[in-house]
């Protein structure tokens, strides 16, 4: 299970549940969504680095932004619906066309609760 959570106390979770907390209520599926280039010099430097091999930095780190792009797109919008948490995410990437990879965070939008005595 990964588990974030942050001073607001907004929990995401993979899983479908969260330990000591209880759903009492389903809003919908979220989803946040972002597509990224890379510019000139960006291919230019990851064409280097796969001349050389090993990890292309460029492109994960143009990946990670997007990463917490769609996170925190999916997380507005599980707000918006007033929750408090999204159970279940999953991120998905996939080419859009040439050089341009689209970044999905989808999860279901949830209102938890501390369960009784669970000291939270």
């Amino acid at each position: 299970m990964v588990l974030y959570t942050n001073v607001s106390e907004f929990i995401i979770t993979t899983t479908p549940s969260v330990p000591g907390y209880r759903v009492v209520k389903v809003l919908g599926v979220v989803s946040g969504m972002t597509a990224r280039t890379r510019g000139v010099l960006g291919r230019f430097i990851a064409s280097f680095e796969t001349l050389v091999g090993g990890e292309v930095a460029s492109f994960t780190e143009e990946m990670l932004k997007a990463k917490d792009e769609a996170l925190k797109r999916a997380v507005e919008q599980a707000k918006a619906l007033g929750a408090n948490a999204i159970i279940g995410l999953d991120f998905e990437t996939s080419e859009v066309f040439a050089s341009v990879v689209l970044v999905s965070a989808t999860g279901t939008a949830v209102v938890v609760v501390p369960e009784s005595g669970s000291g939270r």
